[in-house]
């Protein structure tokens, strides 16, 4: 990150990483593997995540990977937005307004789109393994299928000093609200909807948008015990003949950048 340093400084270093770390609830623990066994991991990530003030699951290095990402469209100066489409409590999109205004980017809008109310139901007979997630103890005792209400999530954004203009929310289905989504371009694009159709309303609606030089992020597809996330996003590169190479992460997430026209 020596090129984004000299960008923003020492000071401005000191706080995105400071931000990272209280936005996971990584200030005096470490976090969950998400390499670990599944059970192990969730066991872990429940009490670290859930059951904590933390306003985001992402790993520390997803956080870095996104500052990366925002940092090259800027520096490149690649038009558009940065949209995630599945917020849970804020996180990420915080750390996304917090990245523009370090950098000085006044000109950006980040779009937070989820349903604020929870995961949908899978199909049981087209995705058998997210129906079965969808229905187990994890999900439905702890993680209460991540239901966040959108007046948590702009309170999670006033605390941290983030709910401004520069901010949008879009709350519904992916399915109902991204189509018509107000979104002229995109530089980055979060997909954070878990199960498969989610994934691929998401793709279906926001991909043309995504600017030559921009990013398109998937944060479960790795995930291939609980979602067909790798699946949805597999069928539509092969669809589109989208040959950018996908890049690694961690164990379960990925990235690519669209390509330069």
């Amino acid at each position: 990150m020596l090129e984004q340093d000299n960008q923003i400084g020492v000071i401005g270093r000191l706080y995105l990483d400071l931000l990272k770390r209280s936005l996971t609830n990584n200030i005096f623990g470490d976090e969950p593997d998400p390499a670990d066994e599944p059970a192990r991991y969730v066991l872990a990530a429940v009490e670290h995540y859930q059951q904590s003030a933390a306003v985001s699951m992402l790993p520390l290095a997803r956080f870095d990977n996104l500052e990366s990402c925002i940092a090259d469209v800027i520096a490149h100066r690649v038009p558009g937005d940065l949209v995630e489409t599945g917020v849970w409590r804020g996180g990420a999109t915080i750390f996304m307004r917090a990245v523009l205004r370090v950098f000085g980017d006044i000109d950006r809008i980040v779009w937070a789109a989820d349903s604020f109310e929870g995961l949908p139901e899978p199909d049981p007979e087209k995705y058998p393994l997210e129906a079965k997630a969808f229905k187990s103890d994890a999900m439905t005792k702890y993680y209460n299928h991540l239901a966040v209400g959108l007046d948590v999530v702009k309170r999670n954004f006033k605390a941290y000093g983030m709910l401004d203009g520069q901010v949008r929310f879009l709350k519904g289905w992916f399915k109902d609200t991204l189509p018509t989504a107000p979104i002229d371009k995109i530089a980055i694009l979060r997909l954070d909807g878990d199960y498969y159709e989610s994934t691929r309303d998401a793709l279906a609606a926001l991909y043309d948008k995504v600017s030559p030089g921009g990013y398109i992020i998937v944060d479960d597809y790795g995930e291939d015990h609980w979602t067909y996330c790798r699946r949805a996003v597999d069928e539509f590169r092969a669809a589109r003949r989208i040959t950018d190479p996908l890049q690694y992460v961690d164990a379960p997430c990925r990235f690519w950048q669209k390509s330069k026209q």
